[in-house]
């Protein structure tokens, strides 16, 4: 009887050990970074915007900043394996219309520094150097809009500073959150059924076939990730050869191609984390928060409940469901998300202005 409880104490210790050991980090320090030539963004195909740059804790981040420095800031963050070059038919329309429109580029994407290992990766990071590059910007009452990987860090950024801002939209996104033991257990599950699918052909099947450990185990091991290719892959709208080569930019060969390649697994790195900011921030956020999903996106149709339930801000919002609009919504329908941006900020004026 005592080796049998011995061995069971053995296993429970090796499994708890095993629970710890595959949470994702907290901390970080910088690694070493490679930069895309210049000469790779040069005549992009509807990109003609100048190039900015801020240092934010060892990294130098890109970010395109258009229209008047005095108009009302909006904060357009993107997503994976995208970059801002995918907010270039939005970007224009903003700034016609008096807005101050910002749109970064994450580490690791676009004209940003790229780290070279995996490892140098994490969600943490990301939340820290994009919230040190709002204090930098020093931006006050600005709107964020974020899709996709944008909303994951965007909205953690938020409650880093939330006085820098005055409302939120967010399209085709969410802030994956669990807590108890789902929380301790779910990230190290996620990783074991990660490696259970292999090294698959193709990203996704069909809509109906949508898997995202296979998408997560595709972006780690395929042998050349096709980054124009996954675009097209998620958007409705057939995207031009040049569009597709822009896409394909920042990503000259593997080396640039970190990032790309381990964000997908981070998706639910944090999620005790994302239940404590729920439960303690989002819970309490009075400002505007609306929510516009593509009624086409596989990967995040539903997300947006767990926000119009759960944020006060929320209530009595117009939220909407853009129809045609796949996972990049801002390829399938920027006019709409323009649109709906624009009203929202009209609807909801900062106090005192």
């Amino acid at each position: 009887m005592r080796i049998l409880f011995s061995i069971v104490f053995i296993l429970l210790a090796g499994a708890v050990g095993a629970i710890f050991a595959l949470q994702a980090p907290t901390s970080w320090t910088p690694g070493e970074v490679i930069r895309t030539p210049d000469d790779r963004f040069a005549n992009l195909e509807g990109y003609p915007f100048a190039p900015n740059y801020v240092e934010a804790l060892g990294y130098r981040v890109h970010y395109v900043d258009e229209g008047p420095r005095d108009g009302e800031a909006i904060l357009l963050m993107h997503g994976q394996p995208s970059w801002s070059y995918l907010y270039r038919h939005m970007i224009p329309e903003l700034a016609a219309a008096g807005y101050r429109v910002i749109a970064p580029d994450l580490v690791g994407f676009g004209r940003s520094d790229k780290p070279l290992r995996q490892s140098d990766h994490s969600y943490q990071m990301h939340i820290d150097v994009m919230a040190e590059v709002v204090r930098k910007l020093d931006l006050q009452d600005a709107t964020l809009f974020a899709q996709d990987w944008g909303g994951l860090i965007g909205l953690r950024v938020v409650p880093e500073e939330p006085d820098r801002f005055a409302r939120i939209m967010i399209s085709n996104t969410g802030l994956p959150a669990a807590g108890g033991l789902q929380g301790w257990i779910g990230y190290p599950l996620f990783r074991l059924a990660v490696w259970r699918e292999g090294t698959p052909l193709a990203p996704a099947g069909d809509e109906e076939e949508f898997r995202f450990t296979r998408w997560v185990a595709y972006a780690a091991n395929v042998e050349e990730f096709d980054v124009g290719g996954v675009l097209q892959g998620a958007s409705l709208k057939t995207l031009s050869p040049g569009a597709l080569a822009a896409y394909q930019a920042p990503f000259p060969d593997e080396r640039y191609q970190a990032a790309i390649r381990v964000f997908p697994g981070l998706v639910p790195s944090q999620l005790r984390q994302n239940q404590r900011v729920m439960d303690e921030f989002y819970a309490n956020w009075e400002k505007p928060f609306l929510t516009a999903f593509g009624d086409k996106d596989p990967v995040t149709r539903g997300a947006d409940a767990v926000f119009r339930e759960t944020v006060p801000g929320a209530q009595g919002q117009p939220h909407t469901t853009i129809t045609d609009g796949s996972h990049f919504i801002q390829e399938d329908q920027p006019e709409e998300l323009v649109r709906h941006l624009t009203d929202f900020i009209e609807a909801s004026p900062v106090l005192g202005e």
